[in-house]
């Protein structure tokens, strides 16, 4: 399920939320530039998180747990992520605040990488992306906003829509609007049945770091209520289900 828009505008413009999709555009943008010659690599090396690394040179490799977060494996992978973050992001900014917030998303990925190398099986692969730290922002939706409605795109290879149909009527664009818990709280749901695949051996090699999308989302939803402050009176978000 792909998220398209909310119907929680925010009282302020959510600054860093479009600066940090600009710098995400831009580093990917470079690393396109760079490709796969030395200089390409030796900068995933350099900024990229690989967890053997960190445990061999913690201090030389800290950077990384920050630096990671901007950096992508693909189109697909930078656009997923910035639409979750053009989504979800701006209401978390607009209630922490922008310097708050700033700091909430990066601790949060890095929050992210630390779980992903306790876990992860092949500590030399390099972990890139931002999901760790958009993971955090979903934690921290799902608690502020549960009652929120999200319009969302259903692939129909997801879910048949004419089994849909028999309950709701089909909308146009194969998209729908669903509660914030409904949506986030099914993402939550595949992170864990994959984690659970895995660790029990029954399921197929994947590039996704799951634990580190677990990890971001467990600290969103527990220091969310540390960092957020107050609803103004007759703010959309202030509405519980």
């Amino acid at each position: 399920m792909i998220p398209l828009h909310d119907r929680n505008p925010p009282h302020g413009r959510p600054v860093l939320a479009y600066v940090l999709i600009g710098i995400n555009v831009l580093v990917f943008i470079y690393q396109l530039i760079l490709g796969e010659t030395f200089r390409g690599l030796e900068f995933i090396f350099e900024y990229a998180f690989i967890p053997a690394r960190f445990a061999a040179e913690p201090l030389a490799a800290a950077h990384t747990l920050v630096t990671s977060a901007f950096m992508h494996g693909g189109w697909m992978h930078l656009i997923g992520n910035m639409v979750f973050l053009l989504v979800f992001g701006d209401n978390i900014e607009d209630r922490m605040g922008h310097w708050r917030f700033l700091g909430f998303y990066l601790v949060g990925g890095a929050v992210a990488c630390l779980l992903y190398s306790f876990f992860t099986n092949d500590p030399r692969t390099p972990l890139v992306g931002a999901s760790g730290a958009i993971s955090a922002v979903l934690g921290a939706y799902i608690v502020l906003f549960p009652s929120q409605r999200v319009l969302t795109f259903i692939p129909p290879l997801v879910v048949p829509w004419f089994v849909l149909s028999i309950f709701v009527r089909v909308p146009r664009f194969f998209s729908l609007w669903v509660p914030a818990w409904v949506f986030i709280g099914y993402w939550a749901f595949i992170q864990v049945i994959e984690v659970s695949n895995r660790a029990v051996g029954n399921a197929e090699p994947s590039n996704v770091a799951w634990w580190a999308h677990i990890g971001g989302f467990v600290f969103g939803l527990l220091v969310v209520k540390l960092l957020a402050r107050p609803a103004p009176s007759g703010y959309a978000g202030s509405i519980r289900p």
